[in-house]
């Protein structure tokens, strides 16, 4: 079994220096080194989790995500983002004022998330569950009205048992993930029969 993440102190690290310097997106990332996709995803994602009802905010974030997963399966050691999106940052000084806040939050997400049941996450089965999250990722980029929900948080799931190796939180990845599967079908079949009611009553207006 691994040690823990470190989310605290790993930021902490990131965080350190002056004040009055900056951290661009681009080191942040690279700081993360091979958590950077899971991360990156996870931190795109977090609008989708709270039903917002935002138009289109579910393929506004979706897009993104789908770019960093293309660099992924090209082999990329790190996600990279695009120049003029990685060279933006914020100052230290914001971030230490941050890191220090949230101190408390941080170092319980680290007690909740942790390392165990990891033949969940390795060889085969992890393998197929970046498949099943990058499916989930597919379909929430696609404007499929009221079918975000579940696929955001089996995403999420997926992206701390990808951080932090824990079986657990696969678990309910693939649970939700099952949900969406079923919740999707059902959309499906309402919108086809739906549309086929429409046309139907179009068709008779027309006739009569």
């Amino acid at each position: 079994m691994k040690d823990n993440f470190g989310l605290y102190d790993a930021l902490d690290g990131m965080f350190a220096g002056a004040r009055e310097s900056v951290l661009t997106l681009d080191e942040f990332l690279v700081g993360l080194q091979g958590r950077s996709y899971a991360f990156a995803i996870m931190a795109l994602n977090v609008p989708n989790i709270i039903p917002t009802g935002i138009p289109w905010l579910s393929t506004i974030t979706g897009v993104p995500m789908l770019f960093l997963l293309a660099q992924l399966y090209v082999g990329r050691p790190v996600a990279s983002l695009p120049g003029i999106i990685g060279r933006r940052g914020l100052p230290r000084a914001k971030l230490q004022n941050f890191l220090g806040r949230a101190r408390r939050y941080i170092r319980w997400l680290e007690d909740t998330v942790h390392a165990r049941h990891e033949w969940w996450v390795n060889g085969l089965p992890r393998r197929m569950l970046l498949i099943a999250w990058s499916l989930n990722i597919l379909l929430l980029a696609l404007p499929i009205p009221f079918d975000n929900l579940f696929p955001a948080y089996a995403i999420l799931f997926f992206c701390l048992a990808l951080i932090e190796d824990d079986g657990m939180m696969a678990m309910l990845g693939w649970l939700l993930t099952a949900i969406t599967a079923i919740w999707t079908i059902f959309l499906l079949m309402v919108g086809h029969a739906a549309i086929t009611a429409v046309i139907s009553t179009l068709r008779n207006s027309i006739l009569d």
